[in-house]
C-alpha cells in the first residue's frame, strides 16, 4: 500500500476485516482501514466482551458463561445453565470450536476438541458457554453507521440452512420474521452498535425461536460474504457505501428511506469428499 501510495485498504472479508491487529497497523501507518475501529473489533470479536456488551444495552441474549477455566468449571456451569449447550470458541467464528452437547458424561472430550480446533484456527483456545435453542432460525441484521452518530439498520438475512455451522443459503428477507418484528430486532441491532460507536458495515446475529424470541449471538465487524442479497432488495451498494463512511461521508440514507423490495437469495456451493466423512476438500 505504500508503494502505491494508497490511502485506504479495504480488508474484504476474509481473515483480516476482522483482525484488530491488521487495523491497528493500517492506523499506525496513516492508512484508512475500511471498517471499524481496531477497539471495536476487538471488543465484538470476543464473544465472552460481546455478550457483556449486549447485556449492558439490554439486548435478549441466551443464558451462558463467561470464559471457562477448565473442564470442572465447564461442567458446574453447563449444569446451571441447562443442557443441551452450546460450547463456543470466544475468539472465534464460522463453526470453528463449536460442538453441542446434550448429556454432561460428553462434556470434557466436547470441551477439548473444542479448545483444540480454536487454537489452531485462532491461536486462542479459550471457550465459552450458552444454551443451545432447539430448531432456532438464524436471522442476521445488517446495521451501517457513519462518524457522524447515524446508525441505520437495512433489514435481515435468513441463514439457517448450514451444514457444520457453516452457511450454505441465505435470503432476504427472512420468511419468519414480519414488519413488526424486524423493527424490534432492527432496534436491538442498532442500539448495541450505537453503544460501542461503531463505523461502517456490520452485522448483528440473533437466533429466533418458534415463538418469535430472539437471542444476541455475536457481531461480525465486517462486510459479509452474504451482502448482496441484502443490496438486491434494498437497493444499495454497501461496498460504496463503506467507501463514503470511511471517506468521513455521512450516510446517504435515514432509516425511514429504507425500504425492502423483493426477495434475494444466495447459495454457496461447497465441494466436499464423500470417501472422507464427506469433509470439505478441494478437488478437480
Amino acid at each position: 500500500a505504500e508503494i502505491t501510495e494508497a490511502e485506504a485498504i479495504h480488508p474484504g472479508y476474509g481473515f483480516l476485516s476482522e483482525n484488530a491487529r491488521f487495523a491497528e497497523i493500517c492506523e499506525s501507518c496513516n492508512l484508512q482501514f475500511i471498517g471499524p475501529s481496531a477497539k471495536v473489533i476487538s471488543m465484538m470479536g470476543d464473544k465472552a466482551t460481546a455478550r457483556a456488551t449486549a447485556i449492558a444495552n439490554g439486548v435478549p441474549i441466551t443464558p451462558g458463561s463467561e470464559i471457562l477455566a477448565d473442564a470442572k468449571e465447564g461442567l458446574s456451569e453447563a449444569k446451571r445453565i441447562g443442557f443441551p449447550v452450546m460450547i463456543k470458541a470466544s475468539a472465534g467464528g464460522g463453526g470453528r470450536g463449536m460442538r453441542r452437547v446434550e448429556r454432561a458424561e460428553d462434556l470434557p472430550a466436547a470441551l477439548a476438541s473444542a479448545a483444540s480446533e480454536a487454537a489452531k484456527a485462532f491461536g486462542d483456545g479459550r471457550l465459552i458457554l450458552e444454551r443451545a435453542v432447539v430448531e432456532p432460525r438464524h436471522v442476521e441484521i445488517q446495521v451501517f453507521a457513519d462518524a457522524h452518530g447515524h446508525v441505520v439498520h437495512l433489514g435481515e438475512r435468513d441463514c439457517s440452512v448450514q451444514r457444520r455451522h457453516q452457511k450454505i443459503v441465505e435470503e432476504a428477507p427472512s420468511p419468519a420474521v414480519d414488519p413488526v418484528l424486524r423493527e424490534r430486532m432492527g432496534q436491538a441491532a442498532t442500539a448495541a452498535a450505537r453503544e460501542i460507536g461503531y463505523i461502517g458495515a456490520g452485522t448483528v446475529e440473533f437466533l429466533l425461536d418458534h415463538a418469535g424470541r430472539f437471542y444476541f449471538m455475536e457481531m461480525n465487524t465486517r462486510l459479509q460474504v452474504e451482502h448482496p442479497v441484502t443490496e438486491l432488495v434494498t437497493g444499495l451498494d454497501l461496498v460504496e457505501l463503506q467507501l463514503r463512511v470511511a471517506r468521513g461521508e455521512r450516510l446517504p440514507v435515514a432509516q425511514d428511506d429504507v425500504r425492502i423490495t423483493g426477495h434475494a437469495i444466495e447459495v454457496r456451493l461447497c465441494a466436499e469428499e464423500p470417501a472422507d466423512e464427506f469433509l470439505p476438500r478441494s478437488g478437480p
